[in-house]
């Protein structure tokens, strides 16, 4: 995790070193865009895994669908979003995950103006 303090508590700063951390992640997460990439991830998820170079924690947490763990080891949003929607699961699920909320508790708040960390 980078050295710099997150302002909201349970938050990510997502900088260079996090980036250049998350790289192979990002770029399995963001391939999955195509179709059959999909199709190739879906049939042997370790070896699609391997062929990105994905580090041994984070071929676990996406094995494993960490998806805290994926932004811990670099992972982006963006990119970790396409494997959720792989996997046919909402924004608002991980919002969910991220926030120890279940997915309707977290659209609700959204729906009333998010939570007041002031």
């Amino acid at each position: 995790m980078s050295s710099t303090t997150p302002q909201v508590p349970g938050t990510y700063v997502f900088d260079a070193a996090e980036s250049r951390r998350g790289r192979a992640l990002n770029r399995l997460c963001g391939s999955l865009k195509d179709a059959e990439n999909r199709a190739r991830f879906k049939a042997d998820e370790a070896v699609y895994c391997h062929a990105y170079g994905l580090d041994a924690q984070q071929r676990d947490a996406v094995l494993r669908r960490d998806w805290t763990q994926m932004m811990e080891l670099g992972g982006s949003i963006f990119y970790v979003f396409k494997l959720a929607v792989l996997d046919q699961k909402s924004m608002q699920y991980l919002g969910g995950v991220f926030t120890g909320m279940t997915t309707e508790e977290f659209a609700d708040t959204l729906k009333a103006g998010g939570r007041n960390f002031g």
